[in-house]
């Protein structure tokens, strides 16, 4: 049983997860930043002791995914947008000393690509890119079951490649990178941007609500429909041409809505990928449900430590 904590900028979750990548008990909590990570490690730490007396169970480790940047080699945080005062922290090194356990940390795409390759629809692909979209979009890339690692172990900021250089600026600073084109909070910023005064929804956007809108005939909202699955296009088809993976797995809160975009994001695709087998990646959805930020979190330490445990056991 290995416990799993998903760190986001609005919540904590803990869980226990089996062996099989099974969620058998979980609890969240406010992220509350502002109130200091300490505060923050208390809470992980009462989640985790509530989960280990009521289902009687023991961990023998616990992964962690958070939003990052993330020192994953030192289990240490940088500077996250949600959590600034937490820069230097290490929930790895505190964690472990509080239940005498491994601990392990990613970045929350590489978590939830590690959980899509070990347990979910990314199982036996060679080379596998999960893409999370939602707030942000972020990618994970598995290579031979090992998670890629650029210089000084980085993770490969992928959703910030340049898409069109006349596009909106993005936190990162430079324009029209592929997160603040495809994003969900990209697509309100285009439709609070084209709606006219007397449209009947305004001051409601999400991309949740967009996508609704869109099932129930608006043409304005199925206008921010088709440019979603455009954007979304080109930075797949780029990852496509790029890197010629088994598979491309997209998870994330905008991909609730996939009906929506596939069509139009593998036509994109077929059309711009013409040098490279294209119609050999296959094109996924998440599978892991819910509970994949948990399943994923869990991944990491198996990632980590498995082989190690595995070496001790013989």
């Amino acid at each position: 049983m290995i416990g799993a904590v998903d760190i986001g900028g609005t919540k904590i979750a803990v869980g226990l997860v089996d062996e099989e990548g099974r969620v058998c008990a979980r609890r969240e909590c406010p992220t509350d930043a502002d109130l200091g990570y300490s505060r923050a490690l208390a809470n992980m730490r009462r989640l985790f002791e509530e989960l280990l007396q009521i289902t009687d169970k023991r961990i023998s480790g616990i992964g962690i995914g958070s939003t990052g940047p993330v020192f994953p080699l030192t289990g240490a945080f940088g500077e996250v947008t949600f959590f600034p005062s937490w820069n230097g922290e290490n929930p790895v090194k505190d964690l472990g000393d509080i239940f005498h356990v491994n601990a392990a940390m990613e970045n929350d795409a590489d978590a939830a690509a590690l959980g899509e390759a070990g347990w979910g629809a990314g199982r036996n692909k060679k080379r596998l890119l999960y893409v999370t979209v939602g707030t942000g979009i972020g990618v994970g890339f598995i290579v031979d079951g090992k998670l890629y690692r650029g210089v000084d172990d980085a993770h490969p900021e992928i959703g910030h490649h340049v898409i069109d250089a006349s596009g909106p600026l993005c936190c990162c600073g430079f324009h029209g990178c592929w997160e603040s084109l495809a994003a969900g909070p990209a697509m309100t910023a285009w439709m609070e941007k084209e709606a006219p005064p007397d449209y009947p929804h305004r001051g409601n956007f999400s991309a949740k609500r967009i996508c609704e809108l869109a099932l129930a005939g608006d043409e304005l909202a199925r206008r921010a429909v088709e440019r979603e699955a455009y954007y979304l296009g080109l930075g797949i088809a780029n990852l496509v041409t790029m890197f010629t993976p088994d598979a491309i797995v997209l998870g994330g809160s905008v991909m609730k809505s996939a009906d929506l975009f596939l069509d139009g994001i593998r036509t994109v695709v077929r059309e711009s990928c013409r040098f490279v087998p294209f119609e050999k990646t296959e094109i996924a959805l998440a599978s892991l449900g819910e509970d994949a930020n948990l399943i994923g979190a869990a991944r990491v330490w198996h990632h980590r430590f498995a082989g190690e445990v595995d070496q001790r056991a013989c």
